[in-house]
Formats: structure tokens, sequence, C-alpha cells
């Protein structure tokens, strides 16, 4: 074989190596479309079973509440100081507490709120399903006439949908205050007017695509878990490899949400 023959034939193994990376994306793409779609069509029919749901809520937002507390409360804190140190240098340390609201409500609340849930929640949905997968638990859910979306997937998912805005409305409020605290203890801002300028400064609007976001990223953080968890195989390993898939899938997902809609809500 002759040297271009040989270049050739490299450059050809260099595109069946890229497609079939681009076909496994796509086929994956679609197999996570297929799985979202038969979820939220179980979502609006009943019967939904509330019991588990409420179950789910517990253990999805309540059991979350301390790690998303102390991460927005350090979040806060280490804004108000990074900004007070950028500030200074051209004299702006007076917008410190309006930036820092604007950072929290907006995007670093629900994106650290997001992430910390992700790697939380998505993992342990994930374990939890791969488990009864692997075991045969979700067939002998099938023999028993009891549909495994209806029973596994959409008590996850409208749990995390509705309980992750909850946390992020308090994950907010947490960090505001770690913000206030340095401000007014290390950094010599007044109270009164810390408070003053943070409240008028921040809309509803500021608030409420926060929450929307925070909707959204529970979704997708019950979805990779159920997804990867109902998709996993072979044994211990297979329900490792599900629950890293599903944290890494899920964190990614949120980053790319996150910026979509951003662009969406403050295009203007």
């Amino acid at each position: 074989m002759s040297a271009n023959e040989n270049i050739l034939s490299s450059n050809w193994n260099i595109f069946a190596a890229i497609g079939r990376v681009v076909l496994a994306f796509l086929a994956g793409t679609g197999r996570l479309a297929v799985f979202a779609g038969i979820a939220i069509s179980h979502i609006v029919r009943p019967p939904i079973y509330w019991q588990l749901v409420l179950h789910q809520m517990l253990r999805i937002g309540y059991f979350s509440l301390p790690v998303v507390g102390l991460t927005a409360f350090f979040t806060g804190a280490v804004l108000c100081l990074q900004i007070y140190i950028g500030g200074n240098r051209y004299g702006a340390e007076a917008f410190v507490p309006q930036i820092v609201v604007l950072g929290i409500t907006r995007e670093l609340g629900p994106v650290i709120a997001g992430l910390m849930m992700a790697g939380r929640v998505s993992a342990a949905i994930a374990a939890e399903i791969g488990t009864m997968r692997v075991t045969e638990q979700i067939d002998a859910l099938t023999t028993l006439a009891t549909n495994p979306f209806k029973y596994l997937v959409v008590p996850r998912i409208v749990a995390a949908v509705v309980t992750l805005p909850i946390l992020v409305a308090v994950a907010d409020s947490i960090g505001v205050f770690g913000g206030y605290i340095v401000g007014t203890r290390s950094l010599g801002f007044n109270g009164a007017v810390y408070i003053n300028n943070t409240m008028n400064f921040v809309t509803a609007g500021d608030v409420r695509s926060g929450l929307i976001k925070a909707s959204v990223f529970g979704f997708i953080i019950a979805l990779m878990g159920c997804y990867s968890g109902f998709h996993s195989k072979g044994g211990a390993q297979g329900v490792g490899a599900a629950t890293t898939q599903a944290v890494v899938s899920a964190s990614i997902l949120i980053l790319a949400a996150n910026y979509l809609m951003t662009s969406f809500f403050f295009s203007e």
C-alpha cells in the first residue's frame, strides 16, 4: 500500500470515529427525549401516587435543606467579599448590596442549589432505580400490573419540580443574609443601609426568573436520575456508572439550560 493510500485510510478512520461518536450522541439524545416524553405524558394522566410524591418531596426537599443552606450562606458571603474587593479599586463599594442580591437571586441561588441537588438527589435516584433494574424489581412491578413510570418516575419528577423552587427561595434568603453578615461585620456597612439598598434594588422579576430556573433544574435532576437508573445494567458496576452518568449529565444540562434561560429572560 502506497503512502497516499495509507494517509487516505487514516483519514477515513478518523471520519468513521467521529461519525460513530455523533451517531451515539444522537441515539442517546433520542432515547432521552422519548423517555422524557413518556414521563411527561404520565404526569398529566391519572392516577398519580400522591403519597409517593409527598414521600419524595420529603427526601428531595426537606433533607436537602442543610447542604443547600450552608452552600448558599458561604456563597453569599464570599460573593460580597469579592465584589467589595473588586469595587474598591474603582470606588464602587456602595454597590455591593445591589450586586449581591442580583447575583444570588438571578444566577447563583438556582445554579448552586441545582448543582448541589444534582450531586445529592440525581445520584441517589439513579442508584435506587438502577439497583431495582439490575435486581429485576422493575420487571416485577410490570408483572404486578404496576406502571414503572407511574410508580417510580412521576413521583420523583413532580417532587423535584415542586421542591427545588422552595429550596432556591430559602437559598436566596440565606445567601443574601450571608452577604449581609460579611458586609456589616467585616466590611463596615451600616445594617439598615445595606438592607434598604437590597430591598430597593431587587425586583419581583429577578426572583421569579430564579424560581422558574429552579423548576426546570428540578425536572432535569429527576429526569436524568430516573433515566440513568432505568437504563443501567451490569450489576453493581453498572449501577455505579449510572450514578456517575446521572450527576455529570444533570450538571451539564443545568449549566446549558441556565445559559439559555438567562438569554431568554434578560435579552433586552
